[in-house]
């Protein structure tokens, strides 16, 4: 079983929490639908299918996140990240990564959609800004070609502030914003 596509997604939500929250030597629970996991291995099982999936992440991770425990209730599943799991992340976080400074840029009041949609551009000429028509969401935007960053960036302005989500792309279009 290939796992690296789930421990990239884990250590990318865990280096976002970091960077929101700073780093802390903490255990952290992280939580993914049947669903998504069924994305990431390209499967389409059920949650007895998956926890069997899953039986060997632990000893997989066992010398970057430490001894990941996996549990669900029904198709929820939890990730009980070790105290390992977070100082690996933090200790392997490189210093000028495109979350930071798109946490960093959010976090101002007075942030602007088009300084957002600059940031992506400073990060790389093969963007993709797609206006979305939906209550959620105003825009999500993508790199394009970028196999360290495969996420759908979903945008609303609330006014006051800017929220954002990451999806992966098989759940940005399996919720139907892509349509």
């Amino acid at each position: 079983m290939d796992f690296a596509r789930l421990e990239k997604n884990i250590i990318d939500v865990i280096k976002e929490e970091q960077a929101k929250l700073g780093y802390r030597k903490e255990k952290i629970r992280l939580y993914y639908p049947l669903s998504s996991l069924n994305h990431f291995f390209q499967l389409d099982v059920d949650e007895t299918g998956m926890q069997e999936k899953l039986s060997r992440f632990s000893e997989y991770e066992e010398g970057k996140l430490g001894s990941v425990e996996v549990t669900n209730k029904g198709e929820r599943f939890c990730f009980h990240i070790p105290e390992e799991g977070a100082e690996y992340v933090h200790n392997n976080m490189k210093e000028n990564e495109f979350i930071k400074d798109l946490i960093g840029l959010i976090s101002h009041h007075g942030c602007k959609m088009q300084d957002i949609f600059e940031l992506f551009r400073q990060h790389s000429d093969q963007i993709t800004i797609e206006e979305m028509h939906s209550d959620e969401f105003d825009y999500m935007i993508c790199f394009e070609n970028d196999p360290e960053d495969t996420y759908r960036y979903c945008f609303k302005d609330e006014g006051c502030h800017i929220i954002y989500h990451r999806f992966l792309p098989e759940d940005y279009e399996e919720f139907g914003f892509g349509k």
